[in-house]
């Protein structure tokens, strides 16, 4: 990416999250937009909160590229949910998925999700990690905006507003945002929860690796059996 003469782009980047922290959402997505121009991305799994960052990362910037990755086991309210977000936001949307089929991936490899942590690891990179690394560079991406919060998680408790993930930047809008600024802004938008929400669902990928929220587990622990939080798109270091 290029920068000011003798600036690297880790320097320059931490100086933009000092600068950003105080800086609302939209004034991030402002930056971003001015410092990448077409080379900017926003991604999406149209989750339980999805149409916050939908709704002012297009207000902002148009016709920027929505990077979905469908990882052919989502649920069928999910589906739905993208195509009324779609249609409403008239979202730029960019589907992207694994090389092979589900039923093909299960036939080479068995049920993934059910070997352990190891399993769900590189279940995670055939059918998410790889699909995203693709659409990233068939878009020419320099910079992608994504929906992640610190208090989300305590995987997410430090995240900063700008970073750089293997070579690329990586901007957080919402960052510092808490539920009741979700709720707040969804309320003010006329925006919709994803329709599983409303049943107890707070986090929402996978049929198989996704729970409601009942007594005796946190948010955290919805997702993939509590084995892990991330599902390698987010995770520190990971090479996208």
């Amino acid at each position: 990416m290029p920068t000011a003469d003798n600036v690297s782009p880790a320097v320059e980047l931490a100086a933009a999250d000092r600068r950003l922290s105080d800086a609302s959402a939209q004034e991030r997505v402002r930056w971003a937009a001015e410092r990448f121009g077409d080379s900017l991305v926003v991604s999406t799994s149209f989750g339980a909160q999805s149409a916050v960052m939908l709704h002012l990362v297009t207000q902002v910037v148009p016709g920027i590229p929505v990077v979905f990755v469908d990882t052919g086991y989502l649920f069928p309210e999910t589906y739905r949910f993208a195509d009324m977000l779609a249609a409403r936001l008239r979202l730029n949307l960019k589907v992207y998925r694994a090389v092979e089929s589900p039923a093909w991936i299960e036939a080479r490899h068995g049920r993934l999700w059910e070997q352990g942590e190891e399993g769900l690891d590189a279940y995670n990179r055939i059918v998410k990690v790889a699909p995203m690394k693709l659409a990233l560079s068939d878009l020419g991406a320099r910079a992608w905006l994504a929906g992640l919060r610190r208090s989300q998680s305590s995987t997410r408790d430090r995240l900063p507003v700008v970073s750089i993930q293997d070579g690329r930047a990586k901007i957080l809008p919402i960052v510092t945002w808490t539920d009741r600024d979700v709720h707040r802004y969804l309320t003010e938008n006329g925006l919709p929860y994803h329709p599983l929400w409303e049943k107890g669902y707070v986090s929402i990928g996978d049929v198989h690796t996704t729970r409601p929220l009942g007594d005796g587990i946190t948010a955290e622990e919805t997702r993939f059996f509590g084995l892990k939080r991330e599902c390698g798109l987010h995770d520190p270091g990971a090479n996208i």
